[in-house]
């Protein structure tokens, strides 16, 4: 039985070429680098926010469970709320100095502040 994969090919309808490839999302869960080797960029923003401050962490390289662990520890140290998606992790409030602190603390010691 042919396996139906038009699923996978949305967004060609069709295609002349005879050596076309369908391209398939075969996105493959990255793995997560050692906490020594992230470059983690802690800065302040308050862009498309209606005006509330946040603390947002940035360059994160692994699985999005990892990702989420991280931004659980640094919510609960801070006792704030916030999300952790799309390799960034959103802190509500201004922490940039004591996610900084946290940051390196847990090992991850290519930790820099931007701006702000």
């Amino acid at each position: 039985m042919k396996k139906n994969d038009w699923k996978d090919r949305l967004n060609i309808v069709y295609s002349t070429n005879p050596d076309f490839g369908y391209e398939t999302d075969d996105n493959k869960e990255q793995t997560t680098l050692d906490k020594a080797k992230q470059n983690l960029r802690v800065s302040i923003d308050k862009k498309n926010r209606g005006g509330k401050v946040v603390t947002l962490i940035t360059g994160f390289i692994g699985t999005d469970n990892d990702l989420k662990e991280l931004g659980k520890l640094l919510k609960s140290k801070c006792g704030v709320g916030g999300s952790a998606k799309d390799g960034e992790i959103i802190v509500q409030g201004d922490f940039k100095t004591k996610i900084i602190e946290l940051l390196v603390k847990e090992g991850y010691t290519k930790t820099k502040g931007i701006g702000g």
